[in-house]
């Protein structure tokens, strides 16, 4: 056994080197197939945190009027952090509330000196609340209009954003599916090219496998060269497409970051590199050895 699977590798080598320019023709599809699956996953990795960037900035606010005792809004924040849409609360008191505005207008004379002359803090004490995702504010803004604290509040801030809410939620939904859909059709066709690329690069040698099969070569014999092969393909092509995306990455990460803060892409696949690598050497292994033992199949029958 040990014998034969030294003979298969050998074999999967030497055809390796003899056929070169087919050699060169599959990797270079098989090497594009990778780029279109890296790029796929940048892709992935923008879209996500520029939907995810858009996400937090939305919230509803529900602000209580100046009377409304401290512990009572707390205990409205505890009776909403019990539904499960709420992901987060953040309660403003009507002191820190006053603290920040003066700090966010400091360099306003006319604010600061409009604030001195009250005699009263005018802001009210709130609490800003964040759902897991943008189709959940509306399950919210229903139990605050039925909650029976509602004659404290002074204003709760949904009916403002209502709108730009449930257009959020659409661009998020519809990038979500559209990106998914559209991922799909490029691995397919990535996938499909390679696949036929591979056959005929088998087809070229269908004489030799038909000689091994007349001279009584089991299929395992016959199929193992081309499967070798395919690792090789699969190997080739992975090194070669992470030597050119890993420096593109680098040069394109601070041009995301002016558009997304939060994004650091190349932080991202320093951290992840491993399981980065490892997908890219897993997928385009699978890839070349799936295929050639599909497109060697047809010429196993003598």
């Amino acid at each position: 056994m040990f014998i034969n699977l030294s003979r298969i590798i050998k074999y999967g080598i030497l055809g390796f080197l003899r056929n070169g320019w087919l050699s060169m023709a599959t990797i270079s599809v098989m090497f594009l197939a990778l780029l279109v699956l890296e790029g796929l996953i940048v892709f992935n990795i923008f879209t996500n945190t520029a939907l995810d960037v858009l996400q937090d900035k939305i919230d509803i606010s529900v602000y209580f009027k100046i009377k409304t005792p401290e512990d009572e809004i707390l205990k409205i924040k505890k009776s909403l952090e019990t539904l499960a849409e709420v992901k987060k609360i953040d309660y403003l008191s009507r002191d820190k509330a006053l603290e920040l505005f003066k700090e966010k207008h400091a360099q306003n004379p006319v604010v600061s000196q409009s604030l001195e002359e009250l005699e009263d803090n005018p802001l009210l004490a709130s609490l800003n609340i964040k759902a897991h995702n943008p189709g959940q504010y509306e399950i919210i803004a229903s139990y605050l209009d039925e909650s029976s604290s509602k004659e404290s509040f002074e204003k709760v801030t949904y009916a403002q954003n209502a709108l730009v809410i449930e257009r959020l939620n659409r661009i998020i939904n519809t990038t979500k599916k559209g990106g998914l859909i559209f991922m799909i059709f490029l691995a397919l066709i990535a996938v499909l090219v390679t696949f036929n690329t591979i056959r005929l690069a088998i087809y070229s040698n269908r004489e030799e496998i038909g000689i091994m099969r007349l001279v009584g070569a089991s299929n395992w014999f016959t199929r193992g060269p081309y499967m070798v092969e395919g690792v090789i393909y699969g190997f080739v092509s992975a090194i070669l497409s992470l030597i050119i995306i890993l420096p593109a990455i680098y040069f394109i990460s601070p041009y995301f970051k002016i558009f997304i803060p939060e994004l650091d892409i190349w932080n991202y696949f320093i951290s992840n590199g491993f399981v980065f690598m490892g997908y890219q050497f897993l997928f385009g292994i699978v890839l070349g050895v799936v295929s050639s033992g599909i497109a060697v199949r047809k010429h196993l029958r003598v």
